[in-house]
């Protein structure tokens, strides 16, 4: 259970604390010298209003311990034969192809309940962390009381942490020399909401040494058993692309020295199929067969933060539709909300297409809340917390406010958040 002050703390300032907000300038300043150019402000992210909250969110540092505890539990799970055997049965062929690298940059997602953290998907390729990076750091405080109990994590401290964790998945496929070119890789880069991260990503790669590029998959070719763009090796792909089991003819050089285990690819096939398929929910939320498994007791324990997850079959689907209202329905290889639905706003059109798809339900946990203020006024928006992590130890965390049935950089006053543990 959560202490009831800690709760109490945390809750009274998410509701009434209007004292901390978002410097612009200062995070204006912070990332134009971090991109190297003087316009990176004005170009990407004014024209993104949505992006960032001027509101932080306050958290019970229980929270922060009770999200580890479930991560590293999920961490421990999908290293049980009976959880990959399991995991795997429902994935494609290539996520069977296992070089060695973790995944970087996962993203564990949570929604803020009064008996604590529940967790509501995992993400392999979670976009976001460079830029929240900054975010925390461009804070203004009403005083310096306040001022001293905001704990940031440094920049220069989440960079080296950055560097290490691309250096270790480069070590766990075991390649031999040094890692020296880094491919940033999405459908048309540019296009993407996040596209300014991945100027900030290539920028730290080279201040470190690396030779980096942004590159769209198509601009990729597999030439002598390498994976080249623009004529020059490739060494790791940092992979941004949706199409997780790289099944788009656009991937066709990126896949084949992929499985040719010519190129490190992070986050993989396989590390998605372990962890960020929806279907891998129903495993983590069976305590019963989780302990059949041999997992230990406290990470089983830890588990009761996974809300049950069932998948929806034809035996299960009149049941489910009775129950709808007290549920989520998920794709299984689903992202970024898409095709998400509430059990309490489906149409029958609706649940004929998820009957004909594969879908989860999800036992329905409410997001938390933050009161901020919009034009003035004191508005109520909707809030979850990811937690970034590489191994299972978290790198950063932050919060999305936004408005509406699942999250997105629409909402007025919401986006990215940092996360301050009270």
């Amino acid at each position: 259970m959560i202490p009831i002050e800690s709760r109490a703390a945390a809750d009274q300032l998410n509701r009434a604390c209007f004292c901390v907000t978002l410097d612009q300038e200062a995070l204006a300043s912070s990332l134009q010298a971090e991109a190297g150019d003087a316009a990176f402000f004005e170009s990407f992210i004014k024209s993104r209003p949505h992006l960032f909250s001027h509101a932080p969110v306050f958290l019970p540092k229980t929270d922060g311990d009770a999200m580890r505890a479930i991560v590293s539990a999920i961490e421990g799970t999908a290293r049980l034969p009976q959880y990959i055997e399991a995991a795997l049965s429902w994935a494609p062929a290539i996520a069977r192809v296992d070089h060695g690298p973790l995944g970087a940059f996962m993203g564990y997602d949570f929604h803020l309940t009064p008996d604590g953290p529940k967790l509501i998907e995992i993400n392999t390729n979670a976009g976001g962390a460079f830029l929240n990076a900054f975010l925390a750091q461009a804070q203004i405080a009403c005083c310096a009381e306040v001022e001293q109990g905001l704990a940031r994590q440094s920049v220069a401290q989440f960079e080296s942490r950055v560097v290490e964790m691309f250096e270790a998945e480069w070590k766990r496929q075991g390649p031999s020399g040094a890692l020296r070119r880094i491919a940033i890789v999405d459908d048309a880069p540019q296009d993407q909401y996040l596209y300014p991260e991945f100027i900030l990503a290539k920028r730290l790669f080279e201040r470190h040494g690396y030779d980096a590029v942004i590159a769209d998959p198509e601009a990729l070719h597999f030439e002598c058993g390498l994976l080249q763009e623009g004529g020059v090796a490739i060494d790791l792909v940092y992979n941004r692309l949706v199409d997780f089991s790289l099944d788009d003819p656009r991937h066709a050089a990126l896949r084949t020295a992929y499985e040719d285990g010519a190129v490190v690819v992070t986050p993989n096939p396989c590390n998605n199929a372990l962890f960020a398929d929806k279907r891998n929910l129903t495993l983590l939320s069976e305590r019963d067969t989780l302990r059949a498994w041999g997992l230990d007791g406290a990470s089983v324990a830890a588990l009761s933060g996974v809300p049950r997850a069932v998948s929806v079959t034809g035996e299960n689907a009149d049941q489910l539709w009775r129950d709808r209202k007290g549920l989520f329905f998920k794709p299984a290889s689903g992202h970024a909300s898409k095709a998400v639905y509430r059990g309490d706003k489906l149409t029958k059109g609706v649940w004929e297409n998820i009957l004909a798809s594969a879908y989860i339900a999800q036992d329905f946990a409410p997001p938390g809340e933050r009161t901020i203020e919009v034009d003035g006024e004191r508005v109520q928006r909707k809030v979850d917390v990811r937690l970034y992590t590489y191994a299972g130890e978290p790198l950063l965390a932050a919060a999305r406010i936004y408005q509406g049935q699942t999250t997105n950089f629409r909402t007025p006053g919401g986006g990215f958040a940092p996360v301050f543990f009270v």
